[in-house]
């Protein structure tokens, strides 16, 4: 007997790409299920877990099930059959779209003996999923239920935490649609509804402002918005993974930048895109544009001219500067380490990490890992593992070569990650899945290349207990805004006039203590969408620049 139907959350990624953790979906008790149909079931051995399956065939009253990505799942291979409690009918939020019975794509049409249900067509999967760990689902309104993954975790939480489902790819006309006009716009804070209100915020008003900041420059930091105001600076060479495509192409990326400072930290920000590739230029131009903002974000600048044109504009200026794509960088892949080590309950400091890539951000990274008391960090450019003996090394390279590969090892990548706990792509080079399977064991992948990871999750799965990406239709998203807003509002709230090494490991702790209470293989961090990262982040990069004696009067 069919009971109503019935909203369902969905907990984890086993099931992508047709479900995917967070994703709201409606079930029907009770319908009878053919095979093929995504189902949810309940093992008598396992009365308080309910999980979700795909129904292969039936066994007399029971079904048997398996799961999209079998290595990873806990199913009837080895709890045997199960009685079939409800079949997924469709997904309501946030790509609304019907299950197809038997797994096949019906589009636009409600699939025969199913529910109508108002929703959109449903892609089904391929063969298998290309994710690690099985889901499960809870009731919105009820206490979420664990699944098979229970022993993996301390218990169900009573709050699940915030979540970022895998969303679909936009098309072109909706991409092109939002940037008309571009994504940013200037909205005043006062009104100018009457004469009275112009003359307040106008002249002859603004007039008496004007001469008391004449009078204390200092009263600039309270009655304009320049301290609060973070400058998005590029000169287009390096953007994405398009490469030199110049300042006016960069520009929609640089307004994304400034609409995430916004929208994540409460920040103004605009872009600004310098015609010019000459550092000394960049440094003068902002350095005559100083009074008007009140930090730095460097973004998407060639490398080895970033790290010069950093520590120049560092040097030049008296607020905040960072280059994200170093530094921001950075702190996430410090916080994704912390949290996948504590999840598999290793120490921190005893991981052998291999980098590959020795640019921007490659160069970032191995500097805070060793900073954070990791001590054996191999780090590979486009010619195999960076070592002193090698005569083709600019000035950084030089330097990561003085400070790594403690074991002195040459060659190319598959020498470099025998053996190694953690492989962290930083470029665009692509790891074999024979080098991921030398690995030690309980090896942790952070493949950050985007738009194509350096090795698929589906392969990196095989041989990895821990596996992340930048890309967010994966678990363990990587991503740089769970730092930025947060050390730019914590650097201005404190009045810093710059990012110290100190509040750079203080973002990095923030950010995988937001996600300690949920820490799992594939939480490792919180999601990007989070709410709780940048006030966090924020809080305690401000309470180390004051412990550092870098924070304001």
């Amino acid at each position: 007997m069919r009971g109503p139907l019935r909203r369902v959350l969905v907990r984890g990624p086993s099931m992508a790409p047709t479900l995917a953790d967070g994703d709201v979906v409606l079930v029907a008790p009770g319908l009878s299920p053919r095979p093929g149909d995504v189902v949810l079931v309940r093992w008598a051995s396992r009365p308080d877990q309910l999980s979700v399956k795909r129904a292969v065939r039936p066994e007399g009253a029971a079904w048997h099930v398996l799961g999209d990505y079998p290595d990873a799942s806990t199913d009837s291979r080895t709890l045997g059959p199960v009685a079939v409690e409800a079949v997924v009918i469709g997904r309501l939020w946030p790509r609304p779209g019907r299950q197809p019975r038997g797994g096949r794509v019906t589009l636009g049409a409600v699939p025969q003996g199913r529910p109508s249900c108002d929703v959109h067509s449903l892609t089904a999967p391929g063969p298998t999923a290309p994710l690690c760990a099985p889901p499960s689902f809870s009731c919105p309104e009820g206490t979420p239920m664990p699944v098979d993954t229970a022993a993996r975790t301390t218990g169900p939480p009573t709050t699940a935490p915030p979540t970022t489902a895998p969303c679909a790819v936009p098309d072109d006309e909706e991409v092109f649609a939002a940037h008309v006009g571009g994504k940013l716009s200037v909205v005043g804070t006062v009104p100018l509804d009457s004469a009275r209100n112009l003359s307040i915020a106008y002249t002859p008003g603004v007039a008496r402002v004007s001469s008391a900041i004449a009078a204390d420059p200092a009263m600039a930091a309270t009655h304009t918005w320049a301290s609060r105001l973070v400058v998005v600076v590029s000169d287009g060479t390096a953007v994405l993974g398009l490469g030199d495509i110049g300042p006016r192409a960069a520009l929609p990326v640089m307004e994304g930048k400034s609409a995430l400072f916004k929208s994540f930290a409460g920040l103004d920000s605009i872009p600004l895109v310098l015609d010019t590739t000459d550092v000394d230029e960049i440094v003068e131009t902002l350095v005559r544009l100083r009074p008007s903002f009140g930090a730095v974000n460097l973004e998407d600048v060639s490398a080895p001219r970033c790290f010069e044109l950093e520590r120049k504009l560092i040097a030049a200026l008296d607020c905040p500067v960072m280059h994200d794509d170093q530094h921001g960088t950075a702190i996430v892949v410090l916080a994704a380490l912390r949290g996948a080590a504590a999840a598999l309950s290793r120490d921190l400091a005893r991981l052998r990490v291999v980098v590959s890539g020795a640019g921007a951000a490659g160069a970032a990274c191995t500097e805070i890992l060793l900073a954070a008391g990791i001590g054996d960090v191999t780090v590979l450019d486009s010619r195999g593992i960076i070592h002193p003996a090698r005569t083709d090394l600019n000035p950084t390279k030089r330097a990561l070569a003085a400070r790594t590969n403690p074991t002195g090892r040459t060659g190319g990548l598959a020498e470099a990650l025998t053996g190694a706990d953690v492989f962290l792509g930083l470029s665009s080079g692509q790891v074999s899945e024979g080098a991921v399977a030398g690995m030690a064991p309980d090896a942790i992948v952070l493949a950050l290349s985007n738009p194509t990871p350096e090795i698929h999750p589906e392969l990196a799965c095989r041989y990895a207990s821990v596996v992340a990406t930048g890309r967010s239709d994966f678990p363990n998203q990587i991503n740089n805004v769970l730092a930025f807003p947060g050390v730019f509002r914590g650097a201005l709230d404190s009045g810093a006039r710059r990012i110290t090494g100190a509040m750079k490991l203080a973002a990095a702790d923030a950010i995988v203590a937001v996600a300690a209470e949920h820490l799992s293989t594939t939480r490792i961090v919180p999601s990007p969408l989070d709410p709780r990262v940048a006030p966090a982040v924020a809080a305690a990069v401000a309470a180390a620049a004051v412990a550092e004696g870098v924070a304001g009067g």
